[in-house]
């Protein structure tokens, strides 16, 4: 097992959600903390929250569909701490819509982030990681990436690629000592994910869950942490899906 205590790591989608609570998980690990998220205002909000609990934690804006914002992320976790251990590539969008409704933009926007933005983040990661002698990469895939689900292919497309992205990259680099493995979801309550907001539509996706809730982001964010600290794991997509995929 990696004893984390001192590692750097990068967790795109950091400033909400299931990436927050992962940041979170890592800095009481000890893990020096690199936040990129889209959004500047919550970014700097979780940073200067963070701030007062823990030192080596900060924000860097990223736009994980394009390339030069990924690695302009990736060398700034490196200028602040010296190296980079761990990626945590969790950023991503989703849509639902009807197939024939959708349009080309929306497809491709999807796609970009959640698939695009998974290849730069591993790209780039890895560029450090030889240097340094090994690390853990950790992609958000999906329930979705494993079953289908109606009026959401540009999702489920981007997250069944993140499947094979994640096997393949594993293949090629574990005589190198860099595991790369994937965290696939169920539905977990955050955000707009709650009672109150879907009504009726909430109690069906718990009934799609035999253990009969929803997920925490606490809860995916042990898994990731897990991912990250055993040594003998990669190439391997771990559901934490409440039994949604055992169906």
């Amino acid at each position: 097992m990696t004893n984390l205590q001192g590692k750097v790591a990068v967790v795109t989608g950091g400033a909400s959600g299931i990436g927050l609570a992962t940041v979170k998980a890592f800095l009481d690990k000890g893990v020096k903390v690199v936040i990129g998220d889209f959004n500047k205002e919550a970014g700097l909000k979780v940073e200067q929250e963070l701030k007062e609990k823990y030192q080596d934690v900060s924000f860097v804006e990223v736009n994980v569909a394009e390339e030069q914002s990924v690695e302009n992320l990736v060398a700034e976790a490196v200028k602040q701490f010296g190296q980079l251990d761990i990626i945590f590539n969790n950023a991503g969008i989703g849509i639902q819509k009807p197939t024939h409704e959708l349009t080309d933009e929306e497809y491709k926007r999807v796609i970009a982030v959640n698939q695009d933005g998974v290849f730069y983040g591993i790209k780039y990661a890895i560029r450090e990681m030889l240097k340094t002698g090994g690390g853990s990469i950790i992609n958000t895939a999906s329930i979705l990436g494993s079953v289908g689900e109606p009026t959401s292919i540009p999702y489920a497309a981007s997250k069944g690629a993140v499947n094979l992205i994640t096997k393949s990259a594993a293949l090629e680099y574990a005589d190198r000592n860099i595991r790369v493995n994937a965290v696939a979801p169920g539905f977990i309550e955050s955000g707009l994910v709650n009672k109150e907001a879907l009504g009726d539509f909430y109690d069906g996706l718990v009934e799609k869950h035999p253990i009969g809730r929803l997920g925490t982001p606490d809860e995916i964010a042990h898994a990731v942490v897990f991912l990250a600290e055993n040594d003998f794991v990669t190439g391997t997509t771990v559901m934490v899906d409440g039994g949604y995929t055992a169906k």
